[in-house]
């Protein structure tokens, strides 16, 4: 008997690999964490091999898993080929995500988007919540990953993100000195949040670096040049809160969310491993 692959359970098997978790790629894949993990029995039992180990707190390949990935990449890519032909022409993903958003899942997720979206021609904008609804809502944007803006509704939840102020373990701030902020430039609502929060407690402050982006304000705090108020998830290593030894305001939290209008099926799929990669990412923190 002559045994074939199944292409949708070989997606499955590359999402669990690449997100490292069943529950991550049912999201991604819109179904349920039950029917993923079916598809990848059917596999094995295909294969006669275990390709993949699962335990409480993590999901890894096993030596079959590793060895089959490169063969479903590239099944995946012939099937992608297949489909598409020799057509040129591909739909454009616009998206847009904030900085202070994006952190350090910007790299793998645009290394997933790129890895799923062989049908999709993808255009990245990286900048101001704010700005980017405000792309978004005029429809220069497809979809937008940013920090919830005052009252808006709708979206989908990412992930929820706790600020801090934080500084190079060598920082030192002199009784009676204004504190030494970098931030970005307005209108980035980190900015405005934290400068509310200073002004409301009475406590001097003024801009000694003011960035064009979330890691040139992080690099100025390394240096020790200032304070930087940042989410926790976002703050590298090197960094630590000083708001509680310096009687800082509380910035409180902030969710993450995905914002989006699409209705093809390709930029769906996309979006729905985007979210499933963010979440699975932004876990780990």
């Amino acid at each position: 008997m002559i045994t074939t692959l199944d292409i949708p359970t070989v997606q499955a098997f590359l999402l669990v690999a690449e997100l490292q978790s069943f529950t991550r790629a049912a999201e991604a894949l819109g179904t349920t964490q039950a029917a993923v993990s079916m598809k990848l029995q059917r596999l094995e039992a295909v294969l006669a091999k275990r390709l993949v180990e699962r335990s409480p707190r993590a999901v890894r390949l096993t030596a079959d898993g590793f060895a089959f990935l490169a063969a479903a990449r590239a099944l995946m890519d012939a099937h992608d080929r297949a489909l598409t032909g020799e057509r040129e022409v591909r739909q454009q993903l616009s998206l847009g995500i904030s900085d202070h958003a994006a952190g350090p899942e910007l790299v793998p997720l645009l290394e997933r988007l790129h890895a799923v979206s062989s049908q999709l021609s993808l255009a990245v904008t990286i900048g101001f919540s704010r700005e980017l609804l405000d792309a978004y809502d005029a429809g220069e944007l497809d979809a937008v990953i940013v920090r919830r803006e005052g009252s808006r509704r709708g979206g989908e939840r990412l992930t929820e993100d706790e600020f801090g102020w934080f500084a190079a373990k060598r920082f030192a701030r002199r009784r009676g000195e204004k504190l030494q902020l970098a931030t970005l430039a307005p209108p980035c609502g980190v900015r405005a949040l934290a400068v509310r929060a200073l002004d409301k407690s009475g406590i001097a402050w003024s801009e000694a670096f003011v960035g064009g982006g979330v890691t040139a304000v992080a690099a100025a705090a390394l240096a020790g040049l200032a304070v930087a108020p940042l989410a926790r998830r976002i703050a590298p290593a090197g960094l630590i809160d000083i708001g509680p030894v310096e009687g800082l305001p509380r910035l409180g939290k902030s969710t993450v969310m995905l914002h989006s209008k699409v209705s093809e099926p390709a930029k769906l799929a996309a979006l729905r491993t985007l979210a499933a990669t963010f979440r699975s990412v932004a876990g780990k923190g």
